[in-house]
């Protein structure tokens, strides 16, 4: 059986905690914020399966008395080695994201991550498992499709609604687009992540694919096309919020679609198993609301 051993910085705030009891003072203490003192605690707790304080003075539980003393004597212990501030433990967690969730989505939240726990090592890799472009090694995978992943465990992270995004500049010139057929008529940018068809379909109309026009298969390679006028794009808001808060893209319509697809966090049976994934499946679902 494989025992699931507490990371040294969770019980390094353990101990410091119980012997403060301010999360305010163990913070200044141990050089991190509030917020990183008080998702060690959960975690270790979450580990050990037991609370170790109570609700409103931190006062230990009785189950965290007795754990309190296993902890001070293993430091103790780890005192009299060299290496004692736990160098060497940190844990490698590898995850695979699509581009531009990692660019939307995740960077602008990161920095929560590594602060809650910076005894992960973090390694992001670029995949999209749609297109069969696949990272190799990872422990945890973004996907962005249907959801039926037979090879994979996997959770709903985020949904997301399609509407049409251009430049100001291309809309002065060529707008406005008030129906399906001006829309048809003009440059569509083309990506196989997001096909046209759902749009053209919740307006009524059975239309494939344009037959002209660029085709990128990034979004945001294909959000970078439209912002320099090179025609309208059919993006997911949450991925193209960036675009629209800087003004290099506009929506053409007040109307939402649902996109067919979702963004889902895949892994292998059996890597929840291990306290890194498990952290960071739940802190990202948590960031995402």
């Amino acid at each position: 059986m494989t025992a699931r051993i507490p990371p040294i910085q969770c019980l390094l705030t353990f101990e410091t905690l119980a012997r403060l009891r301010s999360v305010t003072l163990a913070a200044d203490e141990l050089h991190v914020t509030p917020s990183a003192v008080s998702h060690r605690v959960r975690q270790l707790e979450q580990i050990i399966g037991t609370k170790l304080f109570g609700r409103a003075d931190f006062s230990l539980t009785t189950e965290g008395s007795e754990y309190l003393a296993h902890v001070r004597e293993g430091l103790a212990s780890l005192e009299r080695f060299p290496g004692r501030d736990g160098v060497g433990t940190k844990r490698k967690l590898r995850v695979a994201v699509t581009p531009t969730f990692s660019r939307s989505v995740l960077m602008p939240r990161l920095r929560g991550f590594i602060e809650a726990y910076p005894e992960i090592d973090l390694m992001l890799q670029v995949s999209i498992p749609l297109l069969d472009v696949v990272a190799e090694d990872a422990d945890l995978v973004v996907r962005f499709g249907t959801g039926r992943y037979a090879d994979m465990e996997h959770l709903c992270l985020m949904t997301d609604e399609v509407t049409p995004l251009a430049s100001p500049a291309y809309l002065r010139e060529n707008g406005p687009f008030d129906s399906i057929e001006e829309l048809q008529a003009a440059k569509l940018i083309k990506s196989p992540l997001e096909p046209w068809r759902t749009w053209f379909l919740a307006h009524g109309v059975d239309a494939g694919e344009p037959g002209e026009g660029s085709s990128f298969n990034d979004i945001g390679l294909m959000c970078d096309a439209a912002a320099q006028g090179l025609g309208i794009a059919l993006v997911r808001l949450k991925l193209g919020q960036p675009w629209l808060d800087n003004g290099s893209l506009e929506r053409i319509s007040p109307r939402n679609v649902p996109s067919p697809h979702a963004h889902y966090l895949c892994w292998r049976t059996g890597a929840m198993d291990r306290w890194e994934c498990a952290a960071f499946a739940d802190w990202l679902k948590k960031s995402l609301g």
